[in-house]
């Protein structure tokens, strides 16, 4: 039996994405060639987080799309910005509006300026794409993660995660000033 939220947000993707799938039973994170409608320029990322996918297109009506993870309620990020910079395993310092939301998650970080290097252990994982708003950073990022199993679900700060061997392909693919929408 199809549940009501998995009804919603196959909805959604179809109704964005013509040609992608309707009934969509089964969440599958694999990296694929889809069809997209024509609107959307080669070049562009696109992702509908209540269907947990991130769209890269790649020609005219045609894109990549991979399975991701997205902001819990009320943390998402909606609307345009543009890959502003790109690290390979970069580093990470949760803001300070995550500390004062978990600080049993991070506490470590609280009252002190330590940044966590990059590596396996680092959330940002493989590789980060920064987003920005009119030449500022948004503090949202697509980037890997070191929890693959929470692909598929909204459990991020805001942030759009990919596995690392996904964001890893996605990095090759898009330069600086990749202009991402975020439905």
């Amino acid at each position: 039996m199809i549940s009501r939220r998995l009804f919603l947000a196959t909805s959604a993707a179809a109704a964005a994405l013509p040609g992608v799938g309707a009934a969509q039973e089964d969440f599958d994170p694999t990296p694929q060639m889809v069809r997209i409608r024509k609107e959307f320029e080669p070049g562009q990322i696109l992702v509908l987080p209540r269907s947990y996918y991130l769209y890269y297109v790649t020609e005219p009506r045609k894109a990549v799309r991979y399975g991701v993870g997205v902001g819990r309620a009320g943390l998402e990020f909606t609307g345009s910005a543009v890959i502003g910079a790109k690290r390979e395993w970069p580093s990470w310092r949760p803001t300070d509006e995550m500390i004062e939301r978990s600080p049993r998650t991070y506490g470590r970080f609280a009252g002190n300026k330590y940044i966590q290097p990059g590596g396996p252990e680092n959330p940002l994982g493989a590789r980060a794409l920064y987003l920005f708003q009119n030449g500022v950073d948004t503090y949202f990022r697509i980037h890997g993660t070191n929890k693959p199993d929470t692909i598929g679900s909204s459990v991020s700060n805001g942030c759009i995660r990919l596995r690392n061997e996904h964001v890893v392909d996605l990095y090759e693919r898009v330069p600086v000033g990749t202009i991402v929408t975020v439905l």
